[in-house]
């Protein structure tokens, strides 16, 4: 990998741990539903809807809406930022976390703006290399690490070949271990954490566009 690909998969780690952070806080927090993790909630709508539970089927169907909205904002400012898309999206992402601890409102209106801060940060970044991922979910991640495991162990690939897949699913189970705990201890105060992480993102990314 070229110095500007490892720095694209060093970002990428960070950015699913962030995930991970906040997707658990917004599990435990909406009592089973995901703000990264859109798989999990369609299926939790299709089980609600198939039962003809309504009440049950409109907080997973609300927060795929949120997830969405926050991926059409995001494109919306990707596009029109341009070469400082990173550090714009991170300090969208940043202020949407930051307000949930200080919002007086219900678990479901913190769902929103943690799902749409999720959806946002979609939009950062595609790929490190030959590497590509998603900011927030990484099924595709292992299934690129299982192929590349195979082809390893076959001799039709390089040994190192599945080590940055492995990597990206590394960084949003710690993510997730790291935003359960910090749950436990501090409620939605938390997402100071997740938040401080993204606005130093964006500074840095900030910077690093400014030094070139």
């Amino acid at each position: 990998m070229t110095p500007s690909e490892r720095d694209d998969l060093a970002l990428a780690v960070g950015l699913l741990a962030l995930a991970g952070f906040v997707d658990a806080v917004g599990f435990l927090l909406l009592g089973g539903l995901f703000v990264s993790f859109m798989s999990g909630n369609s299926t939790q709508f299709a089980i609600q809807t198939g039962q003809m539970s309504w009440s049950g089927a409109a907080p997973a169907g609300a927060i795929i809406a949120a997830f969405v909205a926050g991926v059409v904002v995001g494109r919306l400012i990707a596009n029109a930022a341009g070469a400082w898309r990173r550090p714009a999206l991170l300090a969208l992402e940043a202020a949407c976390l930051g307000l949930v601890p200080g919002l007086p409102a219900p678990p479901l209106a913190s769902g929103f703006l943690m799902a749409l801060a999720m959806g946002a940060q979609n939009g950062i970044l595609h790929s490190a290399g030959r590497t590509t991922t998603g900011l927030t979910y990484v099924t595709g991640s292992l299934v690129k690490f299982g192929e590349a495991l195979a082809d390893a162990l076959s001799g039709a690939g390089p040994a190192s070949a599945p080590l940055p897949y492995l990597s990206l699913w590394l960084g949003i189970v710690a993510g997730g271990v790291t935003g359960a705990a910090a749950y436990g201890a501090f409620g939605l105060s938390a997402l100071a954490l997740p938040a401080l992480a993204a606005a130093l993102l964006a500074a840095a990314t900030a910077w690093a566009k400014t030094a070139l």
